[in-house]
Formats: C-alpha cells, sequence, structure tokens
C-alpha cells in the first residue's frame, strides 16, 4: 500500500535537499527540513551559505494559516571600534568576462543572524531534536561530497577570498589548489560546530568565543553585539494577484517592494509585457518615487545568495533565502566557516571602511515568497541572483498567478531582466517577441541559453488535494525532493 507524501522541498544543491528530504521521511515538518537544509548548505554550498551570514524566512503556520517573515539578517555592529581601515582590505575576483573588487578582513563583520535565524525556526514549528536535524551535515561535512560545477565555478570566482589567510586555505585549498569538479571535499571543524551547537546555545559555547578572538583584532564585533542580536519579526508584503495572495519580504529588504510594483503595473504575461513592468520598475527606483524612495534610506548588500523552499503534507511552508556576502578571508578558529564581508560591500560602505551607519539591520535584494492560490494551494519559493532576484521572482509568480501555468513551465520559461536601462534576456524557444525587445531596448544583450546569470528560482507547492510538485532550477544546479 503506498504512503501518503509528507513533503516536498527545493534547493540550490541535490545534498541540501536529501538534508531536509531525511527529515520529511523521519517525521519532521516543513520547519525541521528547513533548519537541516540550511545546516547542509553550510558544507556544499560554501560561497554562498554559512554561519557566519544570514538571511530571511517566510514562514507558514499549517494550522493557523499565517504567514510571517523571519529577518534574521546581518546587523551592523554598535560602534567603529578604532582606525577602521585596518583590517580592511581589497582583492579582485575574476568572472571571467569581468572583474569586480570585493573587500574582506575581520573590519568588514557584521553581526551575524544565522544562528538566532535557526533557533528561531525551531521554536516556531520544529518538532525533531536539533541533533537529529544537524545530522546530515555532521555526517557529509566528516566525509566529504563531491564538488560539483557550479560549486567549483563558485569558488574560482573568489578564490582569493578563500585563499586570503592561512586557516582559510588549509580550508578551502589543502593542497595548494581549489578542489577540482568531483574531487572531494572535506570540512569536519565544521560537523563539530555543529555537534557543539546541538548541545547549547551558540552564546553560551566556544563558537561565540571564537568568533569573537577573531574580531579581537582589527574587528569591530563584541560580545554586546552578538547578545543584542534579535530575530525580526515582520508582516509581510501582501498583493493579490489573479485571485491569489502573494506574500513578499517587506522593508527594509527592498525587492518585495520592487516586485509588487512590477506586478501591479503588468499588463500582459509575455515577453514584452514583462519588460515594461520591470522597466517602469527600474525607472522609479532609480527616480525613488512613492514607496521604492523609502528603499534608499538603508544601504543594502545583495551579492553571493542561496535559496531553500519546503511545504509538507500539514500546510506548513518555509521560503528561506541566505547569504555570507562573499565572506570575509577569515575563518572563525576550529569551526570551520567564514565570516560575512557585509561591511565591505559598496552599497553599504560607499565612501570607504568607516562610512557604514552603527546599529543597523542591512536592506537585501532577497525576497523568499508564498502564495496562497485559488483552489487551496500553497506554493513557496525564492531565488539567488543578487538584484536579479526581483526580475526573476517576478516572471515565475506572474506566469502562476496570472497564466496559471504549472510551477515546472513557470521556473523553466525564459527569462529577462534590466537594469539601468539595459536589457539581459534569454532567448525563448520560439520568437516569444525577441524581436519587439530588441526594438524597445536598443541596449541589449541576448543569452543564446538559460543561464545563471537570471537567478535560480527553487519552488514547491502542494495542492488541496495533497498533490506534491517541486523544481531545483537548472540554472543554478537546483534540486528537488518529494517524499513519499
Amino acid at each position: 500500500m503506498a504512503r501518503e507524501p509528507k513533503g516536498t522541498i527545493a534547493a540550490g544543491h541535490r545534498l541540501t535537499a536529501e538534508a531536509g528530504a531525511e527529515m520529511l521521511r523521519e517525521g519532521g515538518n516543513a520547519f525541521d527540513a528547513a533548519i537541516a537544509a540550511l545546516a547542509m548548505a553550510c558544507v556544499c554550498e560554501p560561497v554562498l551559505a554559512s554561519p557566519g551570514g544570514g538571511g530571511f524566512a517566510m514562514i507558514r503556520n499549517g494550522q493557523s494559516g499565517q504567514s510571517t517573515l523571519l529577518d534574521f539578517f546581518p546587523q551592523t555592529p554598535r560602534q567603529k571600534r578604532g582606525d577602521c581601515s585596518r583590517g580592511y582590505r581589497s582583492i579582485t575576483a575574476d568572472f571571467g568576462s569581468a572583474t569586480q573588487v570585493f573587500h574582506i578582513g575581520p573590519a568588514t563583520v557584521a553581526a551575524p543572524g544565522f544562528f538566532a535565524g535557526l533557533t528561531a525556526l525551531h521554536e516556531r514549528g520544529g518538532t525533531l531534536p536539533l541533533a537529529d536535524l544537524f545530522a546530515p551535515a555532521i555526517n557529509i561535512g566528516r566525509n566529504g561530497h563531491r564538488v560539483t560545477g557550479y560549486q567549483h565555478y563558485l569558488s574560482t570566482v573568489v578564490r582569493p577570498i578563500l585563499t586570503a589567510t592561512r586557516p582559510a586555505k588549509n580550508l578551502f585549498a589543502p593542497s595548494g589548489e581549489l578542489p577540482a569538479v568531483g574531487s572531494t571535499f572535506y570540512n569536519p571543524e565544521l560537523a563539530d560546530m555543529y555537534c557543539e551547537l546541538a548541545r547549547a546555545d551558540w552564546l553560551q559555547t566556544e563558537i561565540a568565543d571564537q568568533l569573537l578572538a577573531e574580531q579581537s583584532v582589527d574587528g569591530h564585533l563584541t560580545r554586546e553585539d552578538l547578545e543584542g542580536y534579535e530575530v525580526e519579526v515582520r508582516e509581510p508584503l501582501f498583493v493579490t494577484l489573479g485571485g491569489a495572495s502573494v506574500f513578499l519580504n517587506p522593508p527594509p529588504a527592498a525587492c518585495g517592494t520592487l516586485i509588487r510594483y512590477a506586478l501591479t503595473h503588468l499588463d500582459s504575461c509575455d515577453m514584452p509585457g514583462m519588460a515594461k513592468a520591470l522597466h517602469l520598475t527600474d525607472q522609479a527606483r532609480l527616480s525613488a518615487r512613492g514607496d521604492l524612495a523609502k528603499l534608499l534610506d538603508r544601504p543594502m548588500r545583495q551579492k553571493g545568495t542561496t535559496h531553500i523552499s519546503v511545504v509538507d503534507a500539514q500546510g506548513n511552508a518555509c521560503s528561506v533565502t541566505v547569504s555570507n556576502g562573499t565572506g570575509n578571508g577569515e575563518i572563525v578558529g576550529g569551526y570551520g566557516f567564514m565570516l560575512n564581508n557585509i561591511l565591505g560591500e559598496e552599497d553599504v560602505n560607499p565612501h570607504g571602511s568607516a562610512d557604514w551607519p552603527t546599529d543597523t539591520r542591512l536592506a537585501s535584494m532577497m525576497c523568499p515568497t508564498l502564495i496562497d492560490a485559488p483552489g487551496g494551494r500553497l506554493i513557496a519559493l525564492g531565488s539567488g541572483g543578487s538584484n536579479r532576484i526581483r526580475s526573476a521572482i517576478f516572471q515565475v509568480v506572474a506566469h502562476m498567478c496570472l497564466e496559471q501555468v504549472e510551477l515546472e513551465e513557470a521556473v523553466r520559461a525564459p527569462r529577462l531582466h534590466i537594469e539601468n536601462g539595459h536589457l539581459d534576456v534569454e532567448v525563448p524557444d520560439n520568437d516569444g517577441g525577441i524581436t519587439k525587445l530588441k526594438s524597445l531596448f536598443p541596449d541589449h544583450r541576448i543569452w543564446p541559453e538559460k543561464n545563471m546569470f537570471f537567478g535560480g528560482v527553487h519552488a514547491v507547492s502542494v495542492d488541496s488535494a495533497g498533490q506534491f510538485s517541486s523544481i531545483g532550477d537548472d540554472r543554478r544546479e537546483g534540486s528537488a525532493v518529494i517524499v513519499e
């Protein structure tokens, strides 16, 4: 006799999705699956996820039906200590077709929210012990995993960061070279950290002590910053679209407001219609009109993200996006993870090492999203992709809510993005309005195939009959698992 499905998860790595699926198989819910997947993401997606960073989770309580946004993004330190130029240096990342300067070092670290975020998710609905939830990550950390093509590419881009210090080089390039595609990467120290975290609040462990020790020379974080950090509980932004209720990340995050603006200015779901709505949004953003003016109030970071979506048979859902910036080059002693470099991003610190605001929850382009669709269908989705997140989620939501297309079709559809009047677009299978797009946007770049540039939307859903569907976006090696 076939068993009823328990849930489904989609994420940016096969092992990340499998870790969450294992919790669903063991009787856990969407919150349990999300926590296990987040822990695993730090092991197998270390350029994008780390306990030294933070993120946002849009959650849905299956009993009450209430959707809530948990903001566990990094917070700037309460005070600037000493000469801010110390512990602050520049490196150049090579993307092949372009290079970009990043800033790293102890002085670029904001207070991480990852640990508090795990705790908040567990308190709000987790049912399994943390030791069980961390077990898959502990196992893979100790026994290793095969490096994928996408993860290898990311590591080569930020190689100067991953090899910036001796501890970082020992972790990420122990042989002197970054692990090749198909080779095995180990992180037993991160496994040890999860063992310790399962037994006690992280602030009462050596984890916090070692983080503060790393920050004691040229960093700005103090124990007061760590102990004063709180997860912010926010009411989601809301928009009705085609009879569906769409829940988006509210301010101080920026992406939800931009997506809502684009959705409310959408005339049609063909590619020219999508482009016009995104162009109107981009113009409004640049001129800071209406609600978009508020987005300029806070500095924003928008690099290095990955996403996890989960729903279960009880109607619980968790859509969570996390980031570590690009990492600051410093490893927390004995625990196998790199701290964030949020204070080093130019959007946060535009005029040099000392320009960041103190004691501020930073804005972001991350936008974990939930949809209550007609007929009782629940959808969770989100994306990595820095400032392309808004375009990716906007298009997938529009396809599903206004055209009622299936999840997989909405995610696989060709995408476009508009920034400062410039159009980037994936070539559709047929003309798909591409000729008209070229005439509307003379400044354009045509991508001959689907590309990670356009984000990676990992999405899941469950309908009123308990039928699950899910897809991990292959633009970013996404993976999805349905648990029966």
